[in-house]
C-alpha cells in the first residue's frame, strides 16, 4: 500500500491567500467602524459646542459689548464667530426696527397736521425770524390802550418798533401790524423781550408827577397773543417793585423774559407795559422778537 500523500502547493498557497484575504477584510472592516465611530463623537461634541457658545450667561453682554470683543485670538475662535455673526444680525433687525418705527410716527404727526400748517424744513432763505429794536426818535411808541374796547388787557402797548435793518433790526418772513408780529406758519416759537425803565429827575417836571413816579410802583412787561378769541392771550408776565429815592437823579431797571410756545398761522403777539410814562425806547435796551425753532 502507498501512504497517504499531503496537500499539494498549490492547495497550501490558495490556503495563504485566502487566509490574507480575511485578515485584510477584517482590518478594514474594524478601521472603518473605528473612525466612523470618532467622526460620530466629533460631530456631537462640535454641535454642543455650537449650542454651548448661544446659551452662555454672557451672551447678553457680548452683544452689547460687541464692537469692543474683537480680538486677534477670538476671530480664530469659531464659538466666537457664531456669536459675534449672531449679534450682528440682532443688532441689525433692531435698528430696521426701530427705523420702521419712528418713520411712521413721524408720518403719522404729519397726516393728523392740516395742510397748511405742516411745517417744511427751512433753509436760510426762507427763515422765520423777527428782531424789533425801540426807536427813541418816535414819541408816540406807546398806545393809549392795548386794542380796541372789546380786547382787553393790562398796560400799554408799545406800538412802533424799529424793524428796518437799523441797527440790529431785522424781520425775516414776518410781519410787523401796528406792533404786532404776525405769524406765518404754525410751530413752535421762542419769544423774548426786554423793557428798559428809566426816571431822570428834571428840575421842570411837575411837582406832582415827580412825587407820583417816586412813590414805590410795579414795573411790569406783558407779552400778550392776539387769535380769533375775543381777548388777548397773556402768555408770559414779569415784574418788579421799584422806589427810587429823593436823592437818587437815575432810577435805572430793565425787564426780560422769554419761552417757547406754540403758535398757529395768523395769531399776532405784542408786547405792552405798566408805566409807560418812564419806558426808555433806547435800541440796545428795549427789544422785542421770535423766531421759528
Amino acid at each position: 500500500m502507498l501512504p497517504a500523500a499531503g496537500p499539494s502547493p498549490a492547495q497550501t498557497c490558495a490556503a495563504v491567500l485566502v487566509t490574507a484575504v480575511l485578515l485584510q477584510s477584517v482590518c478594514v472592516a474594524v478601521t472603518f467602524l473605528y473612525f466612523t465611530n470618532e467622526l460620530k463623537q466629533l460631530q456631537d461634541t462640535y454641535s454642543k459646542s455650537n449650542v454651548a457658545c448661544l446659551t452662555g450667561k454672557e451672551i447678553g453682554d457680548f452683544i452689547q459689548n460687541l464692537d469692543l470683543t474683537e480680538s486677534e485670538d477670538r476671530v480664530a475662535d469659531p464659538c466666537w464667530q457664531v456669536k459675534w455673526h449672531l449679534g450682528k444680525l440682532i443688532k441689525k433687525m433692531m435698528s430696521r426696527s426701530y427705523e420702521e418705527n419712528v418713520s411712521a410716527v413721524n408720518a403719522e404727526k404729519t397726516m393728523t397736521l392740516p395742510h397748511d400748517d405742516r411745517q417744511q424744513p427751512l433753509s436760510p432763505i426762507n427763515r422765520i425770524a423777527a428782531h424789533l429794536t425801540g426807536n427813541s426818535n418816535r414819541k408816540s411808541s406807546l398806545s393809549p390802550r392795548i386794542d380796541s374796547l372789546a380786547r382787553k388787557g393790562s398796560g400799554q402797548k408799545i406800538s412802533n418798533w424799529e424793524s428796518s435793518r437799523k441797527g440790529h433790526s431785522f424781520l425775516y418772513n414776518v410781519e410787523l401790524r401796528n406792533g404786532e408780529l404776525v405769524i406765518p406758519q404754525t410751530g413752535f416759537y421762542y419769544i423774548y423781550s426786554q423793557i428798559y425803565f428809566r426816571f431822570r429827575e428834571n428840575e421842570n417836571e411837575d411837582s406832582d408827577f415827580l412825587s407820583q413816579i417816586r412813590n414805590p410802583k410795579q414795573l411790569v412787561q406783558y407779552v400778550y397773543k392776539l387769535t380769533n378769541y375775543p381777548e388777548p392771550i397773556m402768555l408770559m408776565k414779569s415784574a418788579r417793585t421799584s422806589c427810587w429815592s429823593k436823592k437818587a437823579e437815575y432810577g435805572l431797571y430793565s425787564i426780560y423774559q422769554g419761552g417757547v410756545f406754540q403758535l398757529k398761522k395768523e395769531d399776532r403777539i405784542f408786547v405792552s407795559v405798566s408805566n409807560g410814562d418812564i419806558v426808555d425806547m433806547d435800541k440796545e435796551a428795549s427789544f422785542f422778537g421770535a423766531f421759528l425753532i
